[in-house]
C-alpha cells in the first residue's frame, strides 16, 4: 500500500485519541522547545504533526510561526477542526517527508516525534537528513524521538527502525552537537506501554560565525 494511503486510512478509520502515539500533554517535547530559548517569533516545524496537540500548546505558549507537515490530509484536518479560528494562524503543509522541498535555512526548530523511525529504508533517511540540513538554520535545533531499542518493532502496520540515543545522533553527524537525551515510558490510550528516546541537538554554526 502506498504510503499516503495507508496513514489516511489510518485517520480516517481510528479517532485520533485512539492512535498509539497520541499525547494530550506532550511533556518532553514542550521541555526541549522551551530549553532552547528562542524567540516566540521564531519558526518552528513540527514533522507528522497532523492531529498532535503540540500546535495547541505552542499556540498557548505565545509561538507566532508554526508549520505543522504530515502526509495525511485528514490528520491535518482533524488539528484544523480542533484549533477553530486558530489554525488560521498555522502553516499547514500536506506532504511526505521524503519528497517534499522546504525554504532554505527557515526554521529555528524542527521536531518530529515518531515519523523518523518509520524510515526503514537508507534512501529515504538519507532525503530526510539531506532536507534537515537544508531547512534548519545555522544555530538552530532539532528535536527528535523515535521508538528507543527495546521498543515496538512494528506501528500501524508497519516495521519501524529502533534507536539508542547514539545511534540515532550518528545519523546526523557531527554537524549536529547532541546537547541532551532522554527515555520516555509512553503510555499508549489502550494501555499499553511504548519506549521512546529523544535526542536534543543544536545545528554548529559554521567557523565563520563561530569566528566572528
Amino acid at each position: 500500500m502506498e504510503t499516503k494511503t495507508h496513514w489516511e486510512q489510518i485517520y480516517h478509520t481510528k479517532a485520533t485519541t485512539q492512535v498509539s502515539w497520541y499525547q494530550l500533554h506532550p511533556h518532553l517535547s514542550l521541555h526541549y522547545i522551551q530549553n532552547t530559548g528562542i524567540d516566540r517569533t521564531g519558526q518552528v516545524i513540527d514533522i507528522g504533526g497532523g492531529a498532535s496537540t503540540l500546535v495547541d500548546h505552542l499556540l498557548d505558549a505565545g509561538f507566532q510561526h508554526l508549520t505543522v507537515l504530515d502526509i495525511s490530509a485528514a490528520a491535518l484536518e482533524v488539528a484544523q477542526q480542533r484549533l477553530g479560528l486558530r489554525a488560521g494562524s498555522v502553516t499547514w503543509l500536506e506532504a511526505d517527508i521524503t519528497q517534499v522541498a522546504l525554504p532554505h535555512h527557515k526554521y529555528d526548530i524542527w521536531h518530529d516525534r515518531a515519523v523518523f523511525h518509520f524510515l526503514t529504508r537508507p534512501e529515504d533517511r538519507q532525503r530526510y537528513l539531506n532536507l534537515v540540513r537544508e531547512a534548519v538554520k545555522p544555530g538552530g535545533y532539532v528535536i527528535m524521538a523515535t521508538f528507543a531499542d527495546d521498543g515496538p518493532e512494528r506501528c500501524s502496520g508497519l516495521e519501524v527502525m529502533r534507536y539508542n540515543p547514539e545511534r540515532l545522533h550518528s545519523e546526523f553527524g557531527t554537524d549536529f552537537e547532541l546537547l541532551d537525551s532522554a527515555h520516555e515510558q509512553h503510555q499508549t490510550p489502550f494501555g499499553t506501554e511504548q519506549k521512546f528516546i529523544y535526542c536534543y541537538c543544536r545545528r554548529e554554526l559554521p567557523k565563520l560565525y563561530e569566528d566572528g
